[in-house]
């Protein structure tokens, strides 16, 4: 029996409405599986670690070993947009650094002497010296680099060729570039050093012959520039050291009386740098002849007598000649001697008395020893001339019982010990000159002393925890919302409740015959359950019941 046309359209119907559902469930399974990859791109996004700069400036042959010893390690990096750092996880970046400062990396662009280890047979003597200047130049490179505030440090050696002939000889000379870190300087000692540092590194280079120069162009190893006091930069460092040490003793030993910051103090040193060398000469006055040390004495006497008078003994022994004179060292003069009487002569044998002298002289002459003094005198050079110290000290300060903070001035004694202490602890000379100054005033307050509190929600640490809960917590709210305004429908439509598994064929058939009508089918929805498709029809009839009439009219007439 052959079908009618309506149930031919019915089954056709049911067909499409089979092939329309396949693909309703297609197009859900392809949105649920988007769903799930957006959630979980979403969770690995709130997942992702912070990236923090490893290393940045680098050479390229530096980039490429550390970019070669993280992959062997395993750890994710990635570059800056300029190229120019390296960036990995925050939270490994201490660690990476010390595990590659202990393969020698980065070795900052310079080669040292480990580029005459490839050297290659054959080679000339001209490339041999080039080379070795270039090691040279990059070791020199980095023993300065090693210095704390020296970033980049560029050398050139100026070394001419050697020269038989003494007047043909040239000195070398050297010249440093130095790149300083943001906000370091260097002082006049360290600069020094870097001078001796590369000129006791190159044979026959001076200290006079290194120039060293920063990245401003300023230059640094000028060691004839001057003051208006004539004095080198090495003295003015000792006098500022000076007066810094005795700032220090004096504010150490009155802070504990007054408080640390209640008391400030400053100093002022005149040094002399002269080099004095004095020798002196003194004689004491004449001494008297018994205090004095004679050194020698002379004693001359001679007497005159008569010509006619006889003398002597006859006979040979009187024509023989005088014996020669002895006159022994006599210090004290016989009493007799000034009075002019002569000693008896103490001949040998019987001689008779001699003559009386008409005249007698006689003449002494003493020689004392000289008392003189000689004395050398050499001053040392940077001796303190004069010490002038102002101190300023704050009104004392007390608690009462109610925590009120109140402040009165010293009285005299307290000002009196502060400045015995103060006298103390700078060696005060009233000889020299020195003086000291003791002021006691209320100090005031710098608005810059002040730091004002930063708010909770403005300190960096707890931005940054913030930022990490933001991230995670937006994560989890797009992952719930997905999951119950998208993924849930999805998964409640692909899955078909029971009562709509059990709708009957005659269900079906109505559902086919309502959709046959096409202002009917404009109407109904494309999936409907059994309960869903009754409520339409009552609806349908409560809206246009005339419409219903004519179904059901066809039906009849259908059946007849």
């Amino acid at each position: 029996m052959a079908a009618s046309p309506e149930v031919a359209l019915g089954n056709g119907n049911l067909m499409g409405f089979n092939t329309a559902l396949l693909g309703n469930r297609i197009m859900l399974v392809l949105g649920l599986a988007a769903v799930v990859a957006a959630m979980v791109v979403l969770w690995l996004w709130s997942q992702q670690p912070d990236y923090r700069v490893l290393f940045s400036n680098y050479a390229d042959k530096d980039g490429g070993a550390i970019v070669s010893v993280l992959e062997q390690m395993n750890v994710p990096y990635k570059f800056s947009d300029s190229g120019t750092a390296i960036l990995v996880p925050s939270n490994q970046v201490h660690e990476l650094r010390l595990k590659l400062a202990a393969q020698g990396l980065p070795r900052g662009g310079n080669i040292g002497f480990e580029l005459l280890e490839n050297q290659k047979f054959g080679v000339s003597q001209f490339v041999e010296q080039v080379n070795f200047q270039r090691a040279l130049e990059g070791e020199l490179e980095r023993s300065i680099q090693s210095i704390s505030a020296v970033e980049v440090a560029r050398i050139h050696l100026a070394i001419p060729k050697s020269s038989v002939f003494v007047r043909d000889q040239l000195k070398p000379t050297a010249s440093v570039l130095l790149n300083l870190r943001a906000g370091r300087v260097l002082d006049q000692q360290q600069v020094s050093a870097i001078v001796h540092l590369v000129a006791s590194s190159v044979p026959e280079l001076s200290a006079a012959d290194v120039t060293v120069v920063d990245q401003n162009g300023n230059l640094l190893s000028d060691s004839s520039k001057k003051t208006a006091n004539n004095l080198d930069p090495s003295q003015l460092k000792y006098v500022d050291d000076l007066q810094q040490n005795i700032v220090k003793r004096v504010e150490s030993i009155i802070s504990p009386i007054v408080g640390s910051k209640n008391v400030h103090a400053e100093a002022s040193a005149e040094v002399d740098f002269s080099v004095q060398e004095q020798a002196a000469e003194l004689y004491k006055p004449n001494q008297t002849p018994d205090a004095a040390a004679i050194r020698s004495m002379q004693s001359n006497e001679s007497k005159t007598t008569d010509a006619n008078a006889s003398g002597g003994v006859p006979g040979a022994l009187s024509n023989q000649p005088p014996a020669p004179a002895t006159a022994p060292l006599v210090t004290n003069p016989p009493a007799n001697a000034a009075a002019g009487a002569t000693p008896a002569n103490t001949g040998t044998g019987a001689a008779t008395p001699d003559p009386t002298p008409l005249n007698t002289q006689k003449n002494v002459t003493t020689n004392y020893e000289v008392d003189k003094t000689i004395r050398y005198t050499q001053q040392p050079m940077g001796g303190v001339k004069r010490l002038s110290v102002a101190i300023v000290v704050n009104h004392m300060q007390s608690v009462d019982a109610k925590g009120k903070v109140t402040s009165r001035p010293l009285t005299d004694d307290e000002k009196t010990q502060i400045s015995d202490l103060a006298k103390q602890a700078m060696g005060f000379n009233a000889d020299r000159g020195d003086t000291l100054t003791v002021v006691n005033s209320s100090f005031v307050a710098d608005p810059r002393d002040v730091l004002p509190e930063i708010p909770m929600w403005k300190q960096p640490e707890n931005i940054e925890m913030v930022k990490e809960f933001l991230k995670v917590g937006i994560a989890v709210v797009v992952i719930i919302l997905l999951y119950l305004r998208v993924m849930k429908p999805m998964l409640r439509k692909l899955t078909p409740e029971p009562k709509a598994l059990l709708a009957t064929a005659s269900d079906e058939d109505t559902i086919v015959n309502l959709g046959a009508n096409p202002q009917i089918q404009a109407r109904q929805p494309t999936v409907r359950a059994y309960e869903q498709n009754l409520e339409a029809a009552k609806q349908l009839a409560k809206e246009n019941p005339k419409l219903v009439a004519n179904l059901v009219t066809g039906w009849v007439s259908s059946n007849e």
